[in-house]
């Protein structure tokens, strides 16, 4: 994992105007990913896939799921049998986002009828 010391040596560059701020993004960019790369070599995955299903009236939580990433194609082609086709969840767009290494929010739909809120995001 890059260290909040690196990210911000990489945001002091910005401010001093030695690069630009697409140059920066690209590099904590790069950081993060080399990271990753890291971790993956030491045989482990960080990344979490966490699902959160909110009841709208209460405001509560009724389900919060964390599922490791390495069981998260299992996971979502047995969640999708169940999940109405009407074409509201796009299951094969939230796992391509997944794949390409989307960090945060990659889903969140509102069902009014049932009040629920369902939020699905990567870690």
């Amino acid at each position: 994992m890059t260290t909040a010391e690196e990210r911000m040596k990489i945001l002091d560059m910005i401010r001093e105007k030695k690069i630009t701020a697409e140059e920066g993004a690209q590099l904590l960019q790069a950081l993060q990913e080399g990271a990753r790369r890291g971790d993956k070599e030491k045989g482990r995955d960080p990344r979490w896939l966490r699902v959160r299903v909110t009841d709208l009236r209460t405001n509560k939580a009724k389900v919060n799921v964390n599922v490791p990433m390495s069981l998260v194609n299992v996971g979502i082609k047995l969640g999708a049998r169940f999940i109405p086709a009407d074409g509201e969840m796009d299951i094969a767009g939230i796992l391509e986002n997944i794949r390409r290494g989307q960090i945060g929010k990659v889903f969140e739909f509102e069902d009014t009828n049932d009040g629920e809120r369902v939020e699905i995001w990567v870690e």
